[in-house]
């Protein structure tokens, strides 16, 4: 989508002056594997506008391929971000009738997709229309017949299912899944209010082989390989939260591509999520490969020459 957000965000929505960039879930995880070194495809459909053009030029530039279909008759979607308080930020959605909206499977170039490759959906995309929900289950049928790995992130946003029921939804997904990532709201919506512990136990019992409940500034939880690993959150001093758990999936997703370690996927999942909220906007605060490299070396000379 594009991303209005203020040039100085302190004016909130007094703001005259705005940025024009990009955002959304799934392009801000392609933007987070490719900056940690793996190779990203964004599929989707943009409208035929200045927006949609800004959109690949950036994606493009973040090393992201692409596999778009360019809709004339629809515009490219979008968002706003304002603060509305200090350290809360407030997003406002335009989607209805956009060409995301219109999303088909005939949009989608399946054909790459092998064992090797991961297919990452979100439970955002089913919420614009039917089409769009028929097309993340063609993709998530298709991705399991190629032996491919499937990821799911909830990303539940209310106001996309107001008069509808997104638990179901989010169930079907999550048995269609390899892996699953939440919040733990998130989490009690698919399998309903319990403890952490259970609440990873019961999706897990919907399919999933990987949990992963995101807890922000509590860290992390992962059930994966009969093992269950928790991680603390970095200690940092948040300037904008939006786009951290995209952050961490796209840490995790990384990770995984390489062959890492479970251990070294949740570290760098953690400390990706802390980057992101470094700065404003969805993505530009994603690490890349040769930040974490530093992280991981401890104390050193603080100028890197």
């Amino acid at each position: 989508m594009a991303l209005f957000r203020p040039t100085d965000p302190a004016e909130g929505e007094n703001a005259t002056d705005y940025r024009l960039s990009f955002g959304g879930a799934e392009s801000n995880v392609a933007v987070g594997v490719a900056r940690l070194g793996g190779r990203a495809v964004w599929m989707g459909r943009l409208g035929d506008d200045v927006a949609g053009r800004r959109i690949c030029r950036e994606l493009r530039a973040e090393g992201v391929e692409l596999r778009v279909t360019v809709d004339a008759e629809a515009s490219t979607g979008s968002m706003m971000k304002t603060e509305i308080a200090p350290g809360r930020v407030g997003v406002q959605y335009w989607r209805a009738g956009s060409a995301g909206s219109r999303l088909h499977p005939d949009d989608l170039d399946l054909a790459p997709l092998t064992p090797a490759t991961v297919l990452h959906v979100t439970g955002i995309t089913p919420a614009l229309s039917a089409s769009a929900s028929t097309a993340v289950d063609a993709a998530m049928s298709a991705a399991r017949a190629a032996g491919a790995t499937v990821s799911f992130d909830v990303n539940h946003r209310p106001s996309l299912w107001r008069g509808r029921d997104a638990s179901a939804v989010y169930r079907r997904l999550a048995a269609q899944s390899d892996m699953v990532f939440a919040g733990r709201e998130e989490a009690a919506l698919l399998v309903g209010e319990r403890p952490d512990d259970e609440l990873m136990d019961a999706i897990a019992a919907l399919g999933p082989s990987t949990v992963a409940l995101k807890r922000g500034a509590d860290g992390a939880t992962v059930l994966a390989e009969g093992r269950l690993l928790h991680r603390p959150a970095w200690p940092i001093h948040p300037v904008d939260t939006v786009g951290a758990g995209d952050a961490f999936v796209a840490g995790y997703l990384a990770e995984s591509l390489r062959g890492a370690p479970l251990e070294s996927r949740i570290d760098t999942a953690v400390a990706a999520g802390a980057f992101a909220c470094l700065g404003r906007g969805d993505w530009e605060s994603l690490p890349h490969r040769r930040q974490l490299e530093l992280l991981a070396a401890g104390d050193g000379d603080p100028v890197v020459r």
